[in-house]
């Protein structure tokens, strides 16, 4: 490791740029990656180039999907609600916590004060369009507790107000600044069973 070996230094850099790990966790992780190579490596190589290869994120609901198959979006499943969110991890969360059954919308970020922020990154105008098709009878916008969070789902209510559907946020047990994928499934359930109506203006 301190023969600056340039594949050795390259993988650590790659490694720590993962959540939750710095340079001394990712030496860690490549030792044992380098001590277990036909156990460990090889088998990783194969299921991270087969995820490259055939794994994409859907353009419409924002799940990820086999590239040359239906989304889970286009399943005959008919819920009435529609649970929004930031990204994977969020939905990930609300789905391990068995709190809620319908369908989800993944926006892929939050809209951000960034001048070179652009919100068509962000599925928002295809929620529009899955609202519009889908029976809905309400959607949930579970954004986190955050400035950008509740900026995204203020411009969400905006666009899709109809007063055929009920438009509901995340309540008590959502702490000020809170991000969905940190929260425990006890606050989880809290915010989700007693969600509030968003006022129509």
């Amino acid at each position: 490791m301190d023969n600056n070996i340039l594949e050795i230094e390259d993988l650590i850099k790659q490694f720590s740029k993962l959540p939750g790990l710095g340079p001394k966790s990712a030496k860690r992780i490549i030792l044992k990656l380098i001590n277990n190579k036909d156990e460990m490596i090889k088998p990783l190589a194969k299921s991270l180039a087969s995820v490259y290869k055939k794994v994409i994120r859907c353009s419409d609901c924002g799940n990820l999907k086999i590239i040359d198959k239906n989304c889970i979006c286009k399943n005959t499943i008919n819920f009435d609600k529609i649970c929004v969110v930031e990204n994977l991890a969020d939905m990930w969360v609300i789905e391990s916590a068995n709190i809620f059954k319908g369908h989800f919308h993944i926006l892929g970020g939050t809209i951000s004060s960034n001048e070179n922020f652009d919100k068509k990154n962000l599925l928002i105008n295809s929620l529009v369009e899955r609202v519009k098709k889908n029976s809905l009878k309400e959607v949930i916008i579970a954004t986190s507790a955050t400035v950008e969070g509740q900026t995204t789902a203020h411009y969400i209510e905006d666009i899709i107000k109809n007063d055929n559907i009920k438009i509901t946020k995340l309540a008590q047990g959502l702490p000020v600044g809170g991000e969905i994928e940190q929260l425990d499934d006890g606050t989880l359930y809290s915010a989700f069973k007693n969600r509030v109506p968003v006022k129509k203006v």
